[in-house]
């Protein structure tokens, strides 16, 4: 389903990095970085909280907007009950939703606001994700101190906090469509391949894209998927030119690549994941470009695994989502 937008606009973003994604080739794009995953916490729980309230105060803070002024909050991440951004979020705005699209959180979020705007309901929204790699390997695969050896084709969950305000009022960026992704089951189980679980979601939502606006990846300066990583990217691009013959070569990346320098970054494994990978690349490095007109529209399709620990232990499949929104300059 592919929404079309009218008055619907990005008016700032902010970016919060842990020490992994510092070292990465998007440093200079990230507005905080820290060097530890601790951030002055007690727990790595607490420490992502700590990231979704910076991330808050810092949009706030550059968009000149009170806490009170802001209409609605949309928030997702990964740990149980959504927990991050709801601790982290507790008292900012008039109403809150908070949402569970696993890694495909931070373009979820922007259509559910976008929505909201475009449908004149409310005048502002600011969304946010977040992950954290300890809390996340804690919670979905292994205790942390086990230190279970990972195969190749592993995906390494982000670090960070990021948000960004939508507004009705134009800006430099605008949100031109989105369209929203069906779940899909392609009979994968492996938590440590989430790149081969994701790729067929984000197969869908790109061709019924395409199908439903009538357009081609030509019409696109950029386009990016979530945190496939580098052996989901290449089932991608092989899959929609084989099936479809849409060729992805000329102008595609993934975020769980771009975020990291895989070659130095040997832990990283297969690439980023995680509700804040692709948004840290689509709100740092992306929304640079679009600003400075280097790019004229960017499409962003943020995947998710919409994994339970539970089901898995008991043999049963990992389905998979994404959404993908259409980020346009001015």
């Amino acid at each position: 389903m592919t929404f079309s937008y009218n008055n619907v606009y990005l008016k700032e973003t902010a970016t919060i990095a842990g020490p992994y994604e510092k070292a990465g080739p998007l440093k200079k794009y990230f507005d905080k970085t820290y060097d530890d995953l601790y951030f002055g916490e007690d727990s790595w729980e607490l420490a992502e909280i700590k990231l979704v309230k910076e991330a808050l105060l810092m949009i706030m803070k550059k968009t000149t907007t009170n806490k009170n002024a802001i209409d609605l909050v949309v928030g997702g991440d990964l740990l149980n009950q959504i927990t991050a951004s709801t601790y982290g979020a507790n008292g900012v705005g008039k109403s809150f939703i908070g949402i569970y699209g696993a890694c495909s959180s931070s373009v979820l979020g922007m259509i559910i606001a976008a929505n909201f705007i475009d449908s004149g309901k409310i005048n502002n929204a600011v969304t946010l994700v977040s992950s954290h790699n300890m809390s996340s390997e804690k919670q979905f695969r292994n205790p942390t101190e086990y230190g279970a050896p990972k195969p190749d084709s592993a995906t390494f969950t982000a670090t960070g906090a990021a948000a960004c305000m939508l507004t009705k009022e134009e800006t430099e960026v605008k949100i031109e469509c989105a369209t929203l992704g069906k779940i899909v089951d392609y009979e994968q189980n492996d938590p440590n391949d989430m790149g081969r679980v994701m790729a067929p979601a984000a197969i869908e939502v790109l061709r019924t894209h395409f199908e439903e606006t009538k357009r081609t990846p030509k019409d696109y300066d950029l386009i990016v998927t979530g945190d496939l990583g580098k052996i989901g990217k290449e089932i991608l691009k092989d899959y929609m030119f084989n099936n479809y013959k849409i060729d992805l070569s000329n102008n595609y990346n993934d975020c769980g690549v771009m975020l990291y320098n895989l070659e130095e970054q040997k832990e990283i494994k297969a690439g980023g994941s995680g509700p804040v990978c692709s948004a840290l690349v689509s709100f740092s490095y992306i929304y640079h470009m679009l600003k400075e007109k280097k790019i004229k529209r960017a499409l962003i399709v943020a995947t998710g695994a919409l994994f339970s620990p539970t089901l898995v232990y008991q043999k049963q499949n990992i389905n998979s989502i994404a959404h993908a929104i259409s980020l346009e300059a001015r």
